[in-house]
């Protein structure tokens, strides 16, 4: 049926009342699957939200959009945080319009089922993020720098500046310096008289750069430059610019002539050349602004495509959550790839907190293509025990999925997080310009403005991270006023007033 088909207000209905009856039998079907694993109480109403969301977006409604907008109503495109609530109110006034309230017998909810998921959404943000700024609704995130760990009055400056939350990365840096980062955040909260989250993220499995085995003048790379990726032993005969050793080189032997490797969130893009008992030898295609790109420790490897059997928590994880229960506010899970990866963690935080998991928060990257299909099970897994949030972490999503895809994938999950009531860190790059040089790009400056969808937004560290705090939190306040979700807010506009 096209949408032409559907000016008749009748016809209207009669497809109205099939979607919700649809969606109704469908969402139940799947919430009562789910039911049995909801732990938490509050968070039976989001599941319940989110199985009715999923059944709806399983079906193209655009031509029904199209057909409600001259009758002035709602086109429900903006039913993330309550599905039924959305559609029983169309339906209810489009039933008065052709005459059939009773023969229908829907009536328009009730004002508070509009505002339900709404509230829902930002109790669990200020349980996860703490209570919200005065001046912006959305949290500034800080990743920690080393230098946070001795420079005291750095923190200091984050925090009077606006920061919310503190991130501290356990693939870099030790207990130690991890320890000093967590007094300086604590003492600056005493000092400044603001409250502030500290989120710390275990590695996960990811592959990472481990030590640089200088083989020529530079650690640096352009296209052309040869790598080798040693197991260990790096004694090659074969002519190279770079040696280096990964952190799990019995990946190395799952790999094939002409598989792709991405580097540092694809600043380096890289094809295997020759694979060798000792390694693979792979070749530079292409640098990011086709420039010399320095390749350091730390460094993320990413093998688009490539289905590697990783361990979902490695040994190193084990032992850094051990430090992390005792000292963080929030813990952080990279590379989640599916709903058994969230178990297999909350079984390892039982057995270190007991019943303290169902109020210890867990934030989820999403970075794989394998977690997008996956996240409605992911967040049911997770939400169903303990508070959730999601990070969409688009330097690694966008290397895995592939840059043309990341921007269609964003919306996707920061509507299905919503849906479920789970607040959404919006990470990667956030003015990373800067952070870096002091000078902000324009289109960062845009993407910052959109940022205000999400519930919190992550800043990476930098020799102007100040700064960068400064500017988003300008932004987002500004932002505020002008938008929340996917809805604008109309406030007077000052080039729209009268012209003397």
């Amino acid at each position: 049926m096209d949408a032409q088909s559907l000016t008749d207000p009748q016809l209207l209905l009669k497809e109205l009342l099939a979607l919700r009856q649809a969606v109704y039998q469908e969402g139940m079907e799947m919430f009562r699957q789910w039911l049995p694993a909801i732990y938490r109480h509050s968070f039976r109403y989001s599941a319940l939200n989110l199985a009715f969301y999923l059944a709806l977006r399983r079906r193209d409604i655009r031509m029904l959009q199209r057909a409600l907008k001259p009758w002035g109503l709602s086109s429900l495109g903006r039913s993330e945080a309550g599905v039924s609530a959305s559609l029983d109110a169309v339906i209810a006034s489009l039933s008065y319009i052709c005459d059939r309230q009773k023969e229908v017998g829907i009536k328009h909810p009730p004002i508070r089922n509009f505002y339900h998921g709404e509230w829902s959404l930002n109790r669990q943000s200020k349980v996860v993020f703490g209570p919200k700024p005065k001046s912006r609704t959305v949290r500034i995130m800080v990743t920690l720098s080393t230098e946070c760990s001795t420079d005291y009055e750095l923190v200091k400056r984050l925090l009077a500046t606006g920061m919310d939350v503190a991130r501290i990365n356990c693939a870099h840096d030790d207990k130690a310096i991890w320890g000093a980062m967590v007094a300086n955040v604590r003492q600056a909260e005493q000092e400044t008289g603001r409250t502030c989250k500290i989120f710390m993220e275990i590695a996960g499995p990811k592959l990472r750069i481990d030590r640089i085995m200088l083989h020529g003048s530079d650690a640096k790379v352009l296209a052309g430059s040869r790598l080798f990726i040693t197991k260990g032993d790096f004694n090659i005969a074969e002519a190279v610019d770079l040696i280096v050793s990964c952190t799990m080189p019995e990946i190395l032997t799952d790999l094939v002539e002409k598989d792709v490797i991405n580097i540092d969130d694809g600043q380096v893009i890289a094809e295997v050349e020759r694979i060798h008992p000792e390694g693979i030898l792979v070749r530079v295609t292409s640098t990011a602004k086709e420039r010399a790109v320095s390749i350091k420790p730390g460094k993320g490897l990413n093998f688009p495509g490539k289905h590697l059997e990783l361990p979902p928590i490695t040994d190193k994880d084990r032992v850094d959550l051990d430090y992390i229960v005792q000292v963080a506010d929030a813990i952080g899970y990279s590379f989640v790839k599916s709903a058994a990866d969230i178990r297999l963690l909350q079984e390892e935080l039982a057995q270190r907190l007991d019943k303290n998991l169902q109020t210890m928060p867990l934030m989820a990257k999403i970075e794989t293509d394998e977690a997008v299909k996956n996240l409605s099970e992911i967040i049911v897994q997770a939400a169903a025990k303990q508070p959730f949030a999601v990070m969409i972490a688009r330097g690694d999503l966008a290397v895995e999925v592939g840059y043309k895809r990341l921007a269609e994938l964003q919306e996707e999950i920061l509507w299905i997080c919503e849906a479920a009531h789970v607040p959404v860190i919006w990470a990667t790059q956030v003015l990373e310009n800067l952070v870096k040089h002091g000078i902000p790009s324009r289109a960062e400056i845009t993407d910052a403005a959109m940022s205000e969808r999400a519930e919190c937004v992550m800043l990476n560290k930098g020799p102007f991270i100040v700064e960068a705090v400064a500017m988003l939190d300008d932004i987002l306040t500004r932002m505020d006023a002008h938008q929340h979700k996917k809805s604008p807010q109309l406030r007077a506009l000052s080039i729209a007033g009268k012209k003397d």
